[in-house]
């Protein structure tokens, strides 16, 4: 059984009030509704192209550049829009990576220094939320897992489409809650993830 450090282990869930008390100007208007469609494997190429741009921007400051999330789970029904993970050295000076991102249109929505030092920006299309973290934060190695567990447990990979198609219905009057209300599908499954 692999052992797990106790920040990985450990997930953090925030709150509405520290989501908005990191928001950076206007919230994206995808968080204005949810839309949970069937997977499309264009989705996996459209990350190669953000790669690719990412990488020409930052070079050397990448550690990692992943991507996770739904989208990147073939078979998954997922919101379109596509999750990156972005490890760099320290993203409290922002000085060496913002300018390059906000060059290629990325847009600051999230800053969350109580968060691991989490940022988040997206793109000028929306189809685009880049997650950028430390070194050494335990989300970017949880989100790893779950995709990684999600590919591999067809079941699992079910069970949490159709709680997000669920889970999207429920909340449309107040789409903001939906990430926060899909919390415990996504423990469950970590649960088993960490006592495999």
């Amino acid at each position: 059984m692999a052992e797990f450090p106790q920040d990985v282990v450990q997930r953090f869930h925030a709150t509405p009030e520290q989501v908005d008390a990191g928001l950076v100007g206007e919230p994206p208007g995808t968080w204005e509704s949810v839309v949970v469609e069937e997977y499309d494997r264009s989705w996996a190429q459209q990350f190669v192209a953000v790669r690719s741009s990412l990488t020409e921007a930052l070079g050397d400051l990448i550690i990692s550049l992943e991507h996770v999330g739904s989208t990147a789970v073939p078979g998954l029904a997922a919101k379109p829009v596509i999750d990156v993970d972005l490890v760099i050295e320290n993203t409290a000076e922002e000085a060496p990576y913002l300018p390059a991102l906000e060059r290629l249109g990325y847009r600051l929505v999230l800053r969350e220094p109580w968060w691991h030092g989490h940022r988040m920006l997206l793109s000028p299309a929306e189809d685009v939320n880049l997650h950028v973290w430390p070194l050494g934060a335990p989300e970017p190695v949880r989100h790893r897992l779950f995709r990684d567990w999600l590919r591999a447990h067809p079941h699992d990979r079910e069970r949490y489409a159709a709680a997000k198609r669920r889970l999207a219905r429920d909340t449309a009057h107040r789409p903001r809650d939906y990430s926060l209300a899909k919390n415990d599908v996504i423990d469950e499954i970590y649960a088993r993830i960490f006592a495999a």
